[in-house]
């Protein structure tokens, strides 16, 4: 029975994130609280505080030293509208707001486990300019 439940299993770790808890695993997008990253930029998130791949679980005391998500972000936007109505009968009140909850997409890329190096980003290729030749004549 144990070879059934190990088979095909994927590494996956809970992160927190904006005062909440999400389980991720790779290739997983994920809605968290607003971020202040740019579409497109990679983050790291730190707070892992519970790794699981198989059988081999690392739990945090509160966080797992060393361990990060590495996550792509997807852009921002606004959670459907949440309508908050409040009324009291007899006195003729009554208030309706709506509410819409902004959020911040993550795609999640790899969960590095204590001790694994960060791969490394694509280098930039620096330009080089071409110096302008200068003659005798100063042309």
């Amino acid at each position: 029975m144990q070879a059934s439940l190990t088979r095909g299993s994927k590494i996956y770790a809970i992160v927190e994130t904006g005062g909440k808890q999400y389980k991720v695993t790779a290739g997983q997008v994920i809605d968290v609280e607003l971020l202040e990253v740019v579409e497109g930029s990679t983050i790291e998130l730190d707070r892992v505080l519970f790794i699981a791949d198989g059988d081999k679980v690392t739990v945090g005391t509160p966080t797992v030293e060393g361990a990060r998500v590495l996550a792509t972000s997807k852009g921002d936007d606004r959670a459907k509208k949440v309508t908050v109505f409040k009324y009291k009968n007899k006195t003729r009140y009554s208030k309706k707001r709506g509410h819409r909850q902004p959020y911040t997409s993550l795609s999640i890329d790899k969960i590095l486990e204590p001790g694994a190096v960060t791969p490394a980003a694509e280098p930039v290729k620096r330009v080089r300019r071409r110096r302008s030749e200068v003659t005798e004549s100063g042309t």
